[in-house]
């Protein structure tokens, strides 16, 4: 049997393509360090002991970019390699959420996410989240978000 961290990928891969989709962020430890390099909260995951059972990835950017993304006028990839360092970021981008079946509906996404966001916050004037749901559970996770954070949800146009 897989270990967790394999059955993450996996996931991952089932969920996004993202190792197939050039457009779309296919996040490797080079990834992860810029994405710490953005913000320490931009990774978080919840450990059932074995490894990763939950992961999120949130990463904040520019309003301008964000308005392009949402436009689809640049990808996913896009927007993480024009997101600048060392910036004052307004929106944030919600970019997946992944739970093993075993660990769904427990609100462990939804209390990764906030934390999140609450810390990115004390660091940035965030005005805005965003998302491209993939899934009826990823959209309903950033609709709930934006209302227990208050702050409004931008959808990108494209449909999946």
């Amino acid at each position: 049997m897989a270990n967790n961290f394999e059955r993450m990928i996996q996931l991952a891969d089932d969920v996004f393509a993202s190792r197939t989709d050039p457009n779309q962020l296919s996040v490797d430890e080079k990834i992860i360090e810029r994405l710490k390099r953005i913000h320490p909260a931009t990774v978080s995951e919840f450990n059932d002991g074995t490894g990763p059972a939950a992961w999120i990835l949130v990463f904040p950017t520019t309003l301008d970019l964000m308005k392009m993304f949402i436009e689809s006028k640049i990808t996913e990839k896009g927007l993480f390699d024009l997101t600048p360092l060392n910036s004052s970021y307004e929106a944030l981008y919600l970019c997946s959420a992944m739970v093993f079946q075993e660990y769904r509906g427990k609100g462990i996404a939804k209390k990764l996410t906030i934390q999140a966001v609450e810390s990115i916050k004390k660091d940035h004037p965030i005005k805005s989240l965003f998302v491209w749901a993939f899934s009826k559970e990823g959209n309903s996770l950033a609709e709930n978000v934006s209302h227990l954070t208050r702050l409004p949800l931008k959808k990108r146009l494209e449909l999946n």
